[in-house]
């Protein structure tokens, strides 16, 4: 459906978003009172492939990492130690038929109560391409195909039904499946989820009864409620003018969330309503941050450093009252 793109071309479409981002109202100065005491916690190998995607946080103090173009799910320890727990099988073609960025690559995750890991493989192959599932001491197996001509990036379990929802940010779909695993739905096609040519649909969380999702092309916070029934509801953009937007998180005061711009380097915080501001910045450690979350008062970001090509590493800061 799209054509894959040079790695010079991936990184030119991201500092395209990047000085949009600089010209945009996401662009104010920073503002230092929402966050604080932001520090790098933990650099990561750059040539080993550990370009941190995504992050599941776990009870005790443990946090799940897939590292991108290491084809890996790591588990850090409280005290800063990455232990390996699998590595994907390298697809045959060696991933260069992986939609728009080339490679094969490790994306979104998500722990369960039990302690088991769901991720995804994006590899443009239809033999790996898919939801994964890692249970504690076992070994990784693939449980649901998607598309090899898509990109399955954001994922998110809603408890409540044991359901897993998946962005697909080439096809612009919102998937969902059981945690048993299956064949997929594909629960949302809404034109507010497709690209504009590099990459659509992409964070994605569950809050408040609805799926809310991002829109890296188009900078665009997007909800859309989980019906009776389960089916999609109509969607409302949240909030605009936050070109590059990955991975988001909220902070536990209603609708408020933190949002990684992985272009220009920033987090922005996002109130209800739409209007937001810059809180943490390059000059904070971010280089092209790829997802957040949050333990308490603790915010945690990843940073892949994809065109920075420089420094991928943990950053935490205070999320102040």
């Amino acid at each position: 459906m799209f054509k894959k793109l040079s790695a010079s071309a991936v990184s030119t479409a991201v500092l395209v978003a990047a000085a949009a981002a600089a010209l945009g109202p996401a662009a104010a100065s920073a503002e230092s009172a929402p966050l604080s005491s932001a520090r790098i916690a933990m650099r990561f190998d750059l040539a080993e492939g550990q370009t941190p995607e995504n992050i599941a946080l776990a009870p005790g103090g443990a946090a799940y990492i897939t590292f991108a173009k290491g084809r890996q799910v790591a588990e850090v320890s409280p005290n800063g130690t990455t232990r390996i727990l699998a590595t994907l099988p390298k697809p045959a073609d060696g991933g260069i038929h992986a939609p728009v960025l080339g490679f094969p690559l490790t994306v979104g995750i998500v722990r369960a109560h039990d302690g088991t890991l769901y991720f995804l493989y994006a590899t443009g192959t239809p033999d790996l391409t898919g939801v994964w599932r890692l249970r504690p001491g076992g070994q990784p197996q693939r449980i649901a195909a998607l598309p090899a001509d898509g990109l399955p990036n954001g994922l998110a379990l809603d408890p409540r039904t044991h359901t897993l929802y998946v962005t697909d940010s080439v096809l612009g779909t919102i998937w969902s499946l059981p945690t048993t695993g299956g064949t997929p739905t594909a629960w949302s096609t809404a034109p507010e989820l497709a690209s504009t040519g590099f990459l659509g649909a992409n964070g994605l969380k569950i809050h408040n009864g609805a799926v809310w999702a991002t829109n890296l092309d188009k900078g665009t916070i997007l909800r859309i409620p989980i019906l009776q029934d389960g089916r999609a509801g109509s969607v409302r953009t949240e909030a605009t003018g936050l070109p590059g937007i990955d991975d988001f998180a909220f902070t536990g005061h209603g609708d408020q969330l933190l949002a990684a711009l992985n272009g220009p380097s920033e987090v922005a915080l996002v109130r209800p309503g739409g209007s937001h501001s810059i809180v943490l910045t390059p000059a904070d450690g971010l280089q092209n941050p790829t997802s957040i979350a949050l333990r308490g008062d603790t915010v945690y970001v990843l940073s892949a450093a994809y065109v920075t090509a420089k420094d991928p590493n943990l950053v935490r800061a205070h999320l102040n009252d």
